[in-house]
Order: C-alpha cells, then sequence, then structure tokens
C-alpha cells in the first residue's frame, strides 16, 4: 500500500512539472510571436499610459504617460502631474519603453518568476495587461501592469 501511495505521488508531481514545464514553453512562444509583431509594426515614435500595480509607494500617481522616440524616452510624468523621484525612476526604467517591457518579459518567463499572465495588444503585439507573480508562496511580490491610449506618433 505504500509502494502504490508513493507511486501516486511521484506521478502526480511529475504531471506537474511537465503541466509547469508546458505552460512556461506556451509563454515563451506566445511572447516571441508578440514581439515579433510589435517588431514587424515597425513603430519608432509612440506614447503610452503605464499604470503599474503593486505593493508600492508611487501608485497613488499612476498612470505614467511615457513617450518613446527611437527607443529613448522622451518624456515620462506621473498623470498626477507629481514629480517622479530618482529611486522610483530607476525601478520604472524596465518598463519605459516597449522592447524593455519584452526583455522584462523573457527575463520573467525564462524563470525569473513563478508566474507570468499576459494579454497581448491585437494589432501590434505588445502587452496590454501584465500579471507577475515572483513567488506564488509569498504575499506582497506580484506586480500587475496596464498600457492603455497607446498611440503612435508620427
Amino acid at each position: 500500500m505504500k509502494k502504490l501511495v508513493l507511486l501516486i505521488a511521484v506521478a502526480a508531481l511529475a504531471l506537474a512539472a511537465c503541466a509547469s514545464g508546458a505552460s512556461a514553453n506556451q509563454n515563451q512562444s506566445e511572447l516571441s510571436l508578440n514581439q515579433q509583431k510589435w517588431q514587424d509594426a515597425n513603430i519608432s515614435h509612440y506614447r503610452y499610459n503605464l499604470f503599474i500595480s503593486c505593493f508600492c509607494v508611487f501608485t497613488q500617481d499612476m498612470p505614467l504617460i511615457i513617450e518613446v522616440k527611437d527607443g529613448q524616452v522622451v518624456s515620462m510624468e506621473y498623470a498626477s502631474g507629481n514629480e517622479i523621484d530618482a529611486g522610483s525612476r530607476e525601478y520604472f526604467q524596465r518598463f519605459e519603453t516597449i522592447d524593455r517591457l519584452f526583455e522584462q518579459l523573457q527575463k520573467d518567463t525564462g524563470g525569473e518568476a513563478d508566474e507570468v499572465v499576459v494579454t497581448y495588444n491585437a494589432t501590434y503585439g505588445f502587452p496590454e495587461e501584465v500579471k507577475i507573480d515572483y513567488v506564488l508562496e509569498a504575499t506582497d511580490d506580484e506586480i500587475w501592469l496596464t498600457i492603455s491610449d497607446f498611440e503612435p506618433l508620427q
């Protein structure tokens, strides 16, 4: 009887590992397809609102309004009008362009986070809704990103 219970437990763990690996591969594949869609759109100048929700001090000032040209941030400001302090600006750098956001998602889906859930823009492929849970068993480590009001500029 003990051997049967042990065998069932090992089989359950193996199936869970396979499902987790398949999910990670699916996330990587979906990410790559949408990143390619973004690159194919060839948008070099754009503006968007980025709402970051986390257990952070700056969330009351969200969203950020970010303008990017040729891969560089032209402007970044809180919609509230409050000034962005240096510490927060450093934190925002990993999300300050669509390309940087894709880089961060590559890291997170590649193992830096336990769970990453993304909804992509159907037209351009950029992430519109992102949930990142770095440690499933931990509390207050999750981050949610929402990109809205995306606008290609001339």
